[in-house]
């Protein structure tokens, strides 16, 4: 019976998941400086967000665009559609996101995000 009951513990496993959370964010994001150069390459320039698919992430556009279309939500930043998008967590994956995001894009705009979304 000990033999059994020792072997029935060994043989539980607890399957964890970890959240892949962005690194912390300790400076103020602009969406100017920071985030607006890297949509526009990105996300504009390559022929998606620029107008013709929504959000439109051209400079000038952006804030308005992301505000408005109701893909920024600040009072729960990590479930806004835009970050959901770029960490893969949305049903439409952005090529920027993931493995592709040189510029750390998911913690800067999660950053921007936590910080209250301005049009900075």
């Amino acid at each position: 019976m000990v033999a059994q009951l020792i072997f029935s513990i060994y043989s539980c496993t607890k399957n964890t998941t970890v959240l892949e959370l962005a690194p912390a964010v300790t400076t103020t994001v602009s969406l100017e400086k920071d985030l607006q150069p890297i949509l526009t390459v990105n996300c504009a320039k390559s022929g998606c967000h620029n107008g013709s698919i929504s959000p439109n992430l051209s400079d000038g556009t952006a804030y308005n665009s992301l505000i408005n279309g109701n893909f920024v939500n600040t009072a729960s930043p990590q479930s806004s559609v835009v970050y959901l998008w770029l960490t893969g967590k949305e049903a439409v994956t952005m090529p920027l996101g993931g493995a592709n995001n040189p510029s750390n894009i998911n913690a800067l705009m999660l950053g921007w995000i936590q910080q209250g979304a301005k049009n900075n």
